[in-house]
């Protein structure tokens, strides 16, 4: 307390606010020299608390001087950006209150200038939210006007504009991310982040699809459903077509290995069936169906996502001949987020629109959640338990963190991802706001965010074991053990093609019903209901995605600090025993003769040393 005085000079006031004033030697010792790495000022005079501090060897101020000088290196000195700072606490705690006071009186207008600071702060969210809410009350106004499908398309116009602004920046940032992000790892490090995040990936996949499946058993959505007047809900006519599922993997795996990179940013491949009639010898005709390989409209992301990490790690390979290279990606990413930052406060607008239209477009909204209510009802069911429990508790077990405020940054990316049914399309705000809210290592969100927004898809696997379910329900089928396994293991692994665009989820549960064998009739069914179901399955799969990332960044984290725990015992230990020329190194020794001849010349850098 006497240092803390002393350090004032008797003025009260708190010294080292705005301006940088190191503490004086201790009061009542003239002759002694201050602690190492304190600078005397020229005027040496000292104030009242100085003066009441000191005192003959036997008072109770030389006692406290004594106290306070044998602690001033502990706690004394506190060092921050602008230099050293000696702080008086009565001062502090006299400004604390005073300030405690003012605020009484001037408390409404604190409470609005933090209302003010709140709403600058959230801007985008809030006005995200907002757009949602107004899409709902613009669908349910404009229902009534009996809208012509030419209407209701041009009222569809500015939602599709901000689908068409995201899809425009999915190319760019998810190659110029990846191969940054790869390249500024490294191998090791990529390494164990790559294994971790496919161990997360799968894992959570797995426990979305059990979760799927044992809700599917305990609700029993199928059943009693099989009287549904399919032309009153307004279906689809034709079902996806069906697909053998050795042909359905095989396509995974030629998608990964692009023949054309330029085409895959538009194309992918795909495998359909040729009908070749053929005559045999006993003049029967025998129909055969020959798999074709054939291009169709749509971005390959797979293999334009291995291509970016096989570049990068390149390019890491390749040292100071593919520096230019690697600065050129990261200056195209942050040029793209740029983009993105700026396509985001269109986000609301767009929202509105893309909401409203889609009410609009439904016939008969009451007779279609009537008759197929028990599925939505379960499949928004397994969403809320997968996205609201499982995952947090996930991500809580790693990092022993509250999820769920980490999940409140991330509030604009789900309202984006309810709004537009499309991970992809999610990305770039994914990716802004969890770097810029949740502070994470861009490196871990801009390598991982892109290969989850491709491969982990928990919302999609618990949507189509449940649809796989139901179906196996309305037609009267009890399914067996292996048949569930069947349904488990094909719905993880045909997540992970499953594309990243809305109603990209169907296609994929013809080939777990081709697995099992069941009809793909039915598959109108759920296509009438994907555009309310899929709005959840969007928001669970990027909250998949950023948890990970999250996970990802905490252990990367603490492995750095580990890490660097490390060096300084390494470093520690080295001095102490320099100290001694018998018991270590020549090298050592040189480094502590150095840093001796240094230390009589500067005290300041012996400081810095030590």
């Amino acid at each position: 307390m006497a240092l803390r005085q002393a350090a004032t000079g008797g003025g009260g006031g708190c010294a080292g606010r705005g301006r940088s004033e190191p503490p004086r030697s201790a009061p009542g010792r003239a002759g002694a020299a201050p602690p190492l790495g304190w600078r005397v000022p020229p005027s040496s005079g000292a104030g009242s608390g100085r003066r009441a501090a000191s005192g003959p060897p036997g008072s109770e101020g030389a006692s406290v001087e004594r106290a306070a000088s044998s602690m001033e290196p502990a706690g004394g000195v506190e060092k921050g950006d602008s230099g050293e700072k000696a702080g008086n606490g009565h001062a502090e705690g006299a400004e604390e209150s005073g300030g405690a006071g003012g605020g009484g009186g001037g408390g409404g207008g604190g409470r609005l200038r933090g209302c003010r600071g709140f709403l600058r702060r959230n801007a985008l969210v809030v006005l995200t939210v907002s757009g949602v809410v107004a899409g709902v009350a613009l669908g349910a106004a404009v229902r009534g006007a009996a809208l012509s499908p030419a209407q209701v398309a041009y009222l569809a116009f500015p939602g599709e504009l901000l689908l068409r602004m995201l899809r425009m920046v999915i190319l760019p940032l998810v190659v110029c991310s990846l191969v940054s992000g790869a390249a500024s790892l490294d191998t090791r490090s990529l390494g164990r982040l790559g294994g971790i995040a496919v161990a997360y990936f799968l894992g959570t996949t797995l426990l979305a699809s059990g979760l799927a499946v044992a809700l599917g058993f305990i609700i029993r959505p199928g059943a009693g459903a099989a009287a549904l007047n399919t032309p009153g809900l307004g279906l689809p006519g034709a079902a996806p077509p069906s697909k053998k599922t050795v042909d359905s993997f095989l396509d995974l795996v030629r998608n990964l290995f692009p023949a054309n990179l330029v085409a895959a940013a538009f194309r992918t491949y795909v495998t359909e069936y040729k009908t070749v009639l053929r005559n045999t010898t006993s003049g029967n005709v025998t129909v055969e169906k020959i798999p074709v390989g054939n291009e169709i409209e749509g971005m390959n992301i797979l293999g334009l996502v291995l291509f970016a990490l096989v570049l990068g790690v390149a390019l890491k390979k390749l040292g100071r001949e593919g520096e230019d290279l690697i600065r050129f990606f990261n200056s195209f990413n942050e040029a793209t987020m740029v983009l993105v930052t700026w396509i985001m406060w269109y986000v609301p607008i767009g929202i509105m629109f893309l909401v409203g239209s889609k009410i609009v477009e439904m016939e008969d909204i009451v007779l279609l959640v009537t008759s197929l209510g028990k599925y939505i009802f379960a499949s928004i069911l397994g969403h809320f338990i997968h996205g609201g429990i499982i995952l947090p508790l996930i991500y809580f077990a790693s990092t022993r963190q509250n999820p769920y405020r980490f999940l409140l940054g991330l509030i604009t990316p789900f309202a984006t991802a309810f709004a537009t049914c499309s991970s992809s399309a999610t990305l770039p705000s994914m990716i802004k706001c969890i770097e810029e809210n949740n502070g994470v290592d861009h490196r871990i969100s801009r390598f991982i965010l892109p290969i989850g927004a491709t491969v982990n898809m928990d919302g999609a696997a618990i949507f189509q074991c449940m649809a796989a379910v139901f179906i196996a329900q309305l037609n009267n089928v009890d399914l067996n053990a292996g048949q569930i396994f069947t349904i488990l293991v094909t719905a993880t692994a045909s997540s992970v093609g499953a594309a990243g665009v809305p109603a990209g989820g169907v296609l994929t549960i013809a080939i777990i019903l081709e697995a099992i064998g069941l009809p793909t009739n039915d598959l109108s069914l759920i296509l009438a209901v994907d555009w309310i179901v899929d709005r959840t399955t969007t928001v669970v799969n990027v909250e998949g995605d950023a948890l990970g990332a999250g996970i990802l960044n905490y252990l990367n984290e603490k492995d750095k600090k580990e890490k660097e725990q490390e060096l300084k015992e390494v470093s520690v230990e080295a001095v102490a025993n320099s100290k001694s020329e018998e018991e270590t190194s020549p090298l050592v020794t040189h480094k502590n003769q150095v840093s001796n001849a240094t230390s009589t010349a500067d005290p300041e850098s012996k400081e810095s040393v030590l």
